[in-house]
C-alpha cells in the first residue's frame, strides 16, 4: 500500500514566521540582540517577520536556534523560549488551547495540532490506569538544536497547564541525557522530580488531573477554535512530517520490521530517495527501526507489564540474547535494569 503525501520536510517552508520564530526573536531582543546578528545566514529578515508573510522552513528556523543559543549564552533561554510558547498567539490553535475544558483535552489539542504549535517537536500521549505519559519526538531532525527545544517543549506544557488550570500540576520530568551542570533551570521551570539519564524523554502526570475542569474555558469558542483550526490545517496540506510519518508506518509493522526496500515502495520512493531523505533529516534507516522497537519494548514493559520473554517475541525475536543486546543498543541498559527502574520509578 502507497502511502499519501501528506508531510512536511525540513526544508519546507510552512512555519509563519510570526508564530513560535517571533517568540524567540522576541525573547533575543528583550535581551539588546542586535537583530541583524540574530537573523544571519538564516535568509529572513526582521521587516518581514513583522509584516506577518514569511514561512520558514525547520531549517532556517534551527539556524535561528543556533544563533539565539549563542548570541543569548545564557542557560535559561530555552526555559523562557518554553514559558512563551503555549497557548501562543498562532491563530484558532492557540484559542482553541486557550478554551480547553481540562488537561486531557489540552493535550488532545496538542497533538492533533502540533503542525501549527509544535512543528519541530511531535508530542505522543500514552495512558495507563494511573497515569498519562506525554514524550517527545524529532519531527525534522534538530541535531545538536534537539536538548533546547525539549526543554522548551516541556517548560511550555507545564507553564501552559499551570496558567490555565489555576495551580501547579504534578509533572515528572525525565530526560535521557545526563544532568546538566545548570540543574537548578531545570528544577525552577520543571520542579525538584525531575530526572536524568532515563529511558526515555517523556513527561508524567497522574490520569486524575487530566479531567478536572479548568475554569475560565469557553465550551463553544474552543469548539469552534478547533473547527478552525482543523480547517487551517487542510489549507496547510500537511498535518505531519515526513519523519512522523515514517515513524507512523514503522509503529505499525513493528512486529515484522519492513525492509528499506519496502519502506521506499510504502512511501512511492526507491531506496535511494528514501535514503537521501533521511539523510536530510540528520538520521537513517536503520536508526528510525531502533527508535520505535526501543519505544515500543518500553511501552510493552511499563505500560503492559510484559516479561522479557514476551517482548522478545512480540518484536519477533527468536533469540533472547539477540534481544537483549539489541535493547542495550537501543537505550544503553539491559531490559532487567530498565524493568527495576520502572518498578522504582
Amino acid at each position: 500500500m502507497t502511502l499519501k503525501t501528506t508531510w512536511y520536510e525540513t526544508d519546507s517552508r510552512f512555519i509563519p514566521g510570526h508564530y513560535q520564530p517571533a517568540t524567540l526573536i522576541d525573547l533575543a531582543l528583550s535581551r539588546d540582540i542586535d537583530s541583524h546578528r540574530l537573523l544571519r545566514g538564516t535568509g529572513l529578515f526582521h521587516e518581514d517577520i513583522l509584516a506577518g508573510q514569511t514561512r520558514l522552513s525547520p531549517l532556517q528556523f534551527f539556524a535561528l536556534i543556533g544563533n539565539s543559543r549563542r548570541l543569548l549564552d545564557a542557560d535559561d533561554s530555552s526555559f523562557l523560549f518554553g514559558q512563551r510558547l503555549l497557548p501562543g498567539h498562532y491563530g484558532a490553535a492557540s484559542h482553541a488551547l486557550r478554551h480547553a475544558q481540562n488537561l486531557h483535552q489540552a493535550l488532545d489539542t496538542l497533538v492533533q495540532q502540533q503542525a501549527l504549535l509544535s512543528p519541530l517537536m511531535t508530542p505522543r500521549l500514552v495512558l495507563d490506569e494511573k497515569h498519562a505519559y506525554l514524550y517527545w519526538l524529532d519531527s525534522c531532525g534538530a541535531g545538536e538544536q534537539w536538548r533546547f527545544l525539549l526543554e522548551a517543549s516541556m517548560t511550555s506544557l507545564v507553564a501552559m497547564s499551570r496558567a490555565l488550570s489555576g495551580q501547579r500540576l504534578p509533572w515528572e520530568c525525565s530526560f535521557s541525557h545526563a544532568e546538566p551542570r545548570y540543574v537548578e533551570q531545570y528544577w525552577v521551570h520543571l520542579g525538584e522530580h525531575t530526572q536524568f539519564n532515563r529511558p526515555l524523554d517523556l513527561m508524567r502526570i497522574p490520569r486524575e488531573f487530566l479531567a478536572r475542569r479548568w475554569p475560565d474555558a469557553s465550551a463553544i469558542a474552543g469548539q469552534v477554535a478547533r473547527q478552525e483550526a482543523q480547517g487551517q490545517l487542510q489549507q496547510l496540506g500537511c498535518t505531519s512530517s515526513f519523519l512522523d510519518g515514517m515513524y507512523r508506518y514503522l509503529q505499525r509493522h513493528v512486529r515484522h520490521t519492513p525492509s528499506l526496500e519496502q519502506a521506499a515502495q510504502a512511501f512511492a520512493m526507491s531506496p535511494a530517495t528514501l535514503k537521501r531523505k533521511l539523510q536530510k533529516h540528520d538520521t537513517g534507516f536503520q536508526q528510525q527501526v531502533d527508535l520505535v522497537r526501543k519505544h515500543v519494548a518500553l511501552y510493552l514493559y511499563q505500560i503492559k507489564g510484559f516479561s522479557n520473554e514476551a517482548v522478545a517475541e512480540y518484536l519477533s525475536f527468536n533469540d533472547a540474547a539477540n534481544f537483549r543486546r539489541s535493547f542495550k543498543r537501543w537505550t544503553g541498559s539491559t531490559p532487567n535494569l530498565i524493568r527495576q527502574l520502572f518498578n522504582t520509578g
